[in-house]
């Protein structure tokens, strides 16, 4: 819905909109009496002193302010989590199918289960993976998250996403992040929609530094998308759903909390199409860290240590010389939660399937499985075309600890491990 979207040209630029012509004061963020009889009103996602570069904020001009709703209430978590998570992680290498979708109506928040965790969300540091099954739109409903920002990958079917700053429709070969604290719904264009989220507890995503590659390449500036403003005037009842500490709560609003008038600020929802990723790779010789796929990083107090990472592994070409072009067998630092949301990845023969995931956690040795191997070590090395997939990774610096779900799931993978049983000695002394 490109009338519903403009272009964000960086996540720290300041950007305006209004639904109504004239909605938006001039000189000043808060008159005495704004336009129209609106209210004013500012979300802060960060700390009011935040170094001008980094803080994040908007201005909101809208029907009735947030204040106004009755108390929140306790309601049933279902099968999310949030980090610490209590089970206990292992070195095992982890793999699994893709979860079906449950036989009952279930729309983008009940349908959430969380796979895995780290870190700690009341300390703002870590992760939560999840994966959504939405099969029913969330109609009177709306949800916030005031533990993360939510990085949210389609891999089947479009989510039309309602935000209190205007609407994302985000379909598959793209991704949305939804800033912590800000509200939205998720409505079904084709009638059920699967995906990953990453609920990021940390600092912001944000695009990773170029270092050497210098002012161009990966992802662009002018290439995010945020939404104008659209509002609901409706006094009508809405269910709005918070996850407060690692709980959900829920309160019963007497009106649409989308009901944002005007905005301006750089605090906003944004989307990414993954196609415009310019991919940079060797064309020499030997692969290149997995970090040059980078499209998004949320960065940790140790510089250069992740709090996470968003890697893809999008069409590309393969034109190195005298080199295995998969990638290599490797055991790491950082911890690597992968996913697939169409097409084959190119280090796994079978197994790794469209709404699949794996993960390979710290110092977990990894890589190709056999077949892979075999048909890598006699290739052809002409310049090959990778056409038809997008994989992609969480990568984290602290160890993912799997939900009692995620273990005890039908769709684990129980022989993962016997994908590299026929790598054969070779050595010839």
């Amino acid at each position: 819905m490109v009338k519903h979207l403009r272009y964000l040209s960086g996540f720290a630029n300041e950007h305006s909109s209004e639904a109504l012509p004239g909605v938006l004061p001039e000189g000043q963020n808060a008159p005495q009496q704004p336009p129209r009889g609106l209210y004013t009103e500012q979300i802060s996602g960060t700390p009011f002193t935040a170094p001008r570069g980094e803080n994040r904020r908007t201005w909101l001009y809208r029907i009735r302010p947030s204040a106004m709703h009755p108390a929140f209430h306790r309601i049933d978590n279902g099968l999310l989590c949030t980090a610490p998570i209590a089970e206990a992680p292992s070195p095992n290498r982890l793999r699994w199918n893709p979860l079906p979708f449950l036989d009952r109506p279930t729309d983008f928040v009940d349908g959430l289960v969380t796979i895995g965790g780290n870190g700690d969300a009341s300390q703002r540091s870590g992760v939560a993976i999840h994966v959504y099954r939405a099969t029913a739109p969330m109609r009177d409903r709306a949800f916030y998250d005031a533990d993360g920002e939510l990085l949210i990958v389609p891999q089947e079917g479009r989510l039309l996403l309602r935000a209190e700053l205007g609407i994302l429709e985000v379909a598959l070969g793209e991704v949305a992040v939804i800033p912590r604290g800000i509200k939205f719904r998720a409505e079904l264009p084709d009638g059920r929609a699967r995906g990953y989220v990453c609920e990021n507890y940390g600092r912001h995503f944000r695009m990773p530094e170029l270092g050497p590659i210098g002012a161009n390449g990966l992802a662009n500036p002018r290439d995010f998308m945020s939404p104008v403003a659209a509002f609901e005037d409706r006094d009508e009842h809405c269910e709005v759903v918070t996850k407060f500490e690692g709980n959900l709560w829920a309160a019963e609003f007497d009106h649409s909390p989308f009901d944002v008038v005007a905005w301006h600020g750089n605090y906003a929802p944004y989307k990414y199409d993954l196609a415009r990723f310019n991919t940079i790779g060797t064309v020499s010789f030997d692969h290149p860290d997995p970090s040059i796929f980078t499209v998004l990083t949320a960065p940790s107090e140790v510089p250069g240590e992740a709090n996470c990472d968003f890697v893809i592994f999008p069409p590309r070409w393969l034109v190195a010389e005298h080199t295995f072009r998969p990638p290599w067998y490797h055991r790491n630092y950082m911890n690597e939660f992968m996913g697939l949301v169409h097409g084959v990845y190119d280090a796994k023969a079978e197994g790794f399937v469209p709404g699949g995931m794996s993960l390979h956690n710290c110092m977990s040795g990894h890589g190709p499985d056999a077949a892979t191997w075999e048909r890598a070590t006699t290739a052809d090395l002409k310049p090959q075309k990778i056409e038809g997939t997008l994989a992609f990774m969480f990568e984290t610096r602290m160890v993912v600890r799997p939900t009692r779900f995620a273990l005890d799931s039908d769709a684990l993978q129980h022989d993962y491990d016997a994908c590299w049983d026929g790598l054969k000695k070779l050595f010839t002394g």
